[in-house]
């Protein structure tokens, strides 16, 4: 019997996760994570950023983090920057949607903060010049992208780029990723 569309799906799946096991992305995550703490420690926020499903993962990551992952505890200082409708469809609308998430990153990012932008490609404009705004105030830039990083590369202190370049499979490993990253932040509280 031959394999099934859903079995080849799983499959690719599972492949991308072996090469993610393999490549600098279990160290970059530990790198993100020392990072992500040492800007709570230091009550600056988390910051976190991304477009369409990316925003999604912005906000589930926000709801675990403002809410609860695995156990009770007390909630920790996570800010979606994709969150606010009014604000984005004002600044869009009278500014540039290229820069929604900088304006916030200058309202909420502190120097010594994290900011986690999601993009799939590393060349999502906003996302970029959310990470110029963040590198300018001494805010930490982690990237969680697919392979290569794209646009946000360079401006990444710490990229998180997974191998692959199909969007649904990149999404699958960034939502690996940070469960655990989550998982290990709340561990501290």
């Amino acid at each position: 019997m031959s394999p099934t569309p859903l079995a080849q799906y799983l499959k690719e799946s599972c492949e991308a996760i072996e090469r993610t096991i393999a490549s600098p992305s279990p160290h970059k995550v530990e790198e993100a994570i020392a990072a992500i703490m040492a800007a709570l420690r230091d009550d600056k926020p988390l910051l976190v950023c991304g477009n369409g499903g990316s925003a999604s993962d912005a906000m589930h990551i926000t709801g675990e983090l403002v809410g609860r992952f695995l156990k009770e505890r007390k909630a920790i200082n996570c800010i979606c920057l994709s969150c606010n409708p009014a604000l984005l469809t004002a600044w869009a609308n009278d500014f540039s949607y290229d820069t929604v998430f900088a304006r916030q990153v200058e309202a909420y990012g502190k120097a010594g903060g994290a900011l986690i932008g999601i993009t799939t490609s590393g060349n999502s404009a906003n996302v970029v010049c959310a990470f110029e705004s963040a590198r300018s105030l001494g805010v930490k830039t982690i990237g969680l992208t697919g392979e290569g990083g794209g646009k946000i590369a360079p401006l990444s202190d710490i990229l998180i780029d997974v191998p692959s370049r199909r969007t649904p499979i990149i999404q699958q490993l960034h939502i690996c990723i940070y469960h655990y990253i989550c998982e290990r932040i709340e561990a501290a509280y």
